[in-house]
């Protein structure tokens, strides 16, 4: 009898982490229906979603209160569909506010549906409590980072580390960066998140920077790296300002190339970090957000960092531009710094592959989920 598995993602990052999950699974077990909430990663691997993903892409507290009836709608109708699906497992996949507010009420629903949710909340970071309530309704979870595992221990929750698949990531076919090298420029990687509200806050500062870089260093190439949904809102940015010597990219193999051939990167915060690092390119990070957020998130988080290597470290191994610090002359002072300096982009590259090689496993990692969902099927 032929099982299913209902893949449940929140946000274009998520759907990249499941996608990678099942086009594993999909080599192992063939025989698998499956039905989602997912974007163009899942949909590539012939997936289909019950909605589009941008209709839950909300981000920061304030844009949630105001959307807070029709995220209720949207948890309703999926738990609906998921019931009439009738999966044999719920695989949720990052995105918690979402994800495991739909698997709490699935699993009170239905408890013959395993729950498996894959990368964990970040309960070191904020809401420790939440640890407690996830024993209720998650089966097993599935962590992407060592230290994480204790906080699970802790509350006898079945929980397995399988590490970041950001890491398994090796360029599989080298493509020809000639249209780029040709025009003797040195890269630097621009990632601009992918959310809109990242990208409608961040291009303005990013265009500006740019602007300012430009009129002292004119052997640098800016290569965007954007998501597919984002491209064109990128490129209308770029268009509007006129720059030269900037490039987009969406196409992932593409990306990776590019990264790999990269003298610097500047990144929105996040798991990107992981990737920048992996290919040993030195980076900062840059966020923003309205004053609201930024004024609950610091009532609410236990950390001092936002870069999953400085909290690890605890120490700011990577610099963090946040808020009043992410502004174009800022930004620019931190990237001459590090053009001017070597060194200093060489002793970041080599702390972080202290903490790299602590967070690797020995097999891939997306196989190992891969292999779990599947022996979570018999």
């Amino acid at each position: 009898m032929q099982k299913k598995i209902f893949v449940l993602t929140g946000e274009p990052s998520g759907d990249k982490l499941a996608a990678k999950a099942v086009s594993k699974l999909k080599k192992i077990n063939n025989n698998i229906e499956y039905l989602s909430v997912g974007g163009t990663y899942l949909k590539s691997k012939g997936i289909d979603s019950i909605f589009k993903l941008e209709e839950i892409t909300y981000l920061g507290f304030t844009r949630v209160i105001l959307n807070l009836f029709k995220i209720k709608r949207k948890i309703n109708y999926t738990v609906k569909k998921i019931l009439e699906f009738n999966p044999d497992i719920l695989f949720s996949v990052d995105s918690p506010d979402f994800t495991l507010r739909v698997a709490k009420i699935v699993k009170k629903r239905n408890s013959n549906i395993k729950t498996i949710h894959y990368v964990a909340p970040q309960v070191w970071l904020w809401r420790e409590g939440r640890v407690k309530k996830i024993k209720n309704f998650i089966d097993h979870i599935l962590l992407l980072f060592y230290f994480e595992k204790k906080y699970f221990d802790k509350e006898n929750i079945n929980s397995t580390f399988v590490g970041h698949p950001l890491l398994d990531n090796k360029i599989k076919n080298k493509v020809d960066l000639s249209y780029l090298t040709d025009k003797n420029k040195k890269i630097i990687s621009i990632f601009p998140g992918s959310r809109l509200s990242e990208i409608n806050t961040l291009m303005p500062i990013l265009v500006k920077f740019i602007i300012l870089a430009q009129s002292k260093y004119k052997d640098f190439l800016y290569v965007f790296h954007a998501t597919q949904e984002f491209k064109d809102l990128v490129n209308r940015f770029l268009s509007e300002s006129s720059l030269k010597n900037c490039e987009i990219t969406s196409d992932e193999n593409i990306k990776k190339n590019i990264l790999s051939n990269s003298t610097f990167a500047i990144a929105k915060s996040g798991t990107i970090s992981l990737e920048i690092c992996n290919a040993g390119v030195p980076s900062i990070i840059i966020y923003k957000m309205n004053f609201l957020n930024f004024f609950i998130i610091k009532l609410l988080i236990k950390v001092r960092y936002a870069n999953i290597f400085n909290i690890i470290s605890n120490s700011e191994i990577i610099p963090e531009l946040l808020q009043s610090r992410c502004n174009p002359k800022t930004i620019y002072e931190f990237v001459e710094s590090y053009i001017k300096n070597p060194k200093l982009g060489k002793t970041q590259i080599l702390n972080c592959n202290k903490i790299l090689d602590e967070m690797k496993i020995d097999t891939s990692s997306t196989e190992k989920v891969a292999n779990i969902l599947n022996k979570s099927l018999n």
